[in-house]
């Protein structure tokens, strides 16, 4: 009977232990990502720029247009990582309000794309990408999480 007892204490109380470690991860991954603004947002180990490289993994910006709340600009990916894939959901614009934006396809001219499997050092893009931001103050960064691993990477690109 407390052999029972013990089992049922240590069940509950390993439950418990895994919905708090639950609850903290999900806060954590909530959370926005901070960048402190005297950090150096733009590596320098791609060209040209503004491009950021990780781990041979190369994301280059350009045509970028500011039109009121819109942000327009072209992405194009150079894969030569152990990443398989480049998916819009790895792209955010991060306002001066420290808001998160997802890339938005409501607006003419505005392309969204579906995960493109690409590796061995191919090119995918130009694709021509929107954000609305709630807060115009510039800069903006651009904030890449691209699928390299677990506990890799990510990188910040101002766009001023």
């Amino acid at each position: 009977m407390i052999r029972r007892f013990l089992l049922v204490i240590a069940v509950v109380g390993g439950l418990i232990a895994a919905a708090f470690i639950g609850a903290a991860a999900y806060q954590a991954l909530r959370t926005p990502v901070h960048v402190a603004d005297n950090s150096t947002l733009t590596p320098e180990n791609c060209t040209p720029g503004p491009c950021v490289d990780l781990k041979g993994y190369t994301l280059w910006v350009s045509d970028i247009k500011f039109e009121g709340d819109l942000v327009r600009m072209t992405v194009k990916f150079r894969n030569s990582s152990t990443a398989t894939h480049a998916s819009p959901e790895d792209l955010h614009l991060i306002d001066a309000g420290r808001r998160q934006n997802i890339p938005v396809t409501d607006v003419a001219g505005c392309k969204t794309w579906t995960r493109h499997e690409f590796r061995n050092g191919a090119l995918f893009g130009p694709i021509d990408i929107c954000f609305h931001v709630s807060n115009t103050t510039r800069p903006f960064i651009l904030h890449w999480t691209p699928d390299l691993g677990p506990f890799c990477c990510e990188a910040s690109l101002r766009i001023t």
